[in-house]
């Protein structure tokens, strides 16, 4: 049975990839347009324009993944959280179901004692 420290560090080992994959993304496509930019054959303004441009389209490409790895982590988020409160409730019955056999054992226990008080 795994317990709820082994869930989380299951579930943070299998996000922990997530920041390192998205900064080589940009850091990669940031130098990968702006060498190709800059070695193109162009006029300085016409440079510029199509250096603006690619900026504008990488930023919505951010802007895409990042919501999108937000979105996904949300949904584990509350995947997460409903196995959590499933197990608690499961905890809880469990709990008062040997709750209640200890108090019959007791209450069992109780009415032994008091038939040999009785008896003698």
């Amino acid at each position: 049975m795994k317990t709820h420290t082994q869930e989380l560090e299951r579930v943070q080992h299998r996000t922990r990839p997530v920041k390192p994959i998205l900064g080589g993304f940009l850091v990669g496509s940031v130098i990968g347009v702006a060498t190709a930019l800059l070695f193109a054959p162009r006029s300085g303004e016409e440079t510029r324009a199509e250096i603006r441009d690619k900026a504008v389209d990488l930023r919505d490409r951010t802007t895409e993944t990042v919501k999108d790895t937000v979105s996904q982590a949300k949904s584990k988020a509350y995947e997460i959280k409903d196995t959590v409160i499933e197990k608690a409730e499961g905890l809880k019955q469990r709990g008062k179901q040997t709750v209640n056999q200890q108090l019959d054992n007791v209450s069992q226990a109780a009415e032994t004692g008091k038939k040999k008080v009785s008896d003698y």
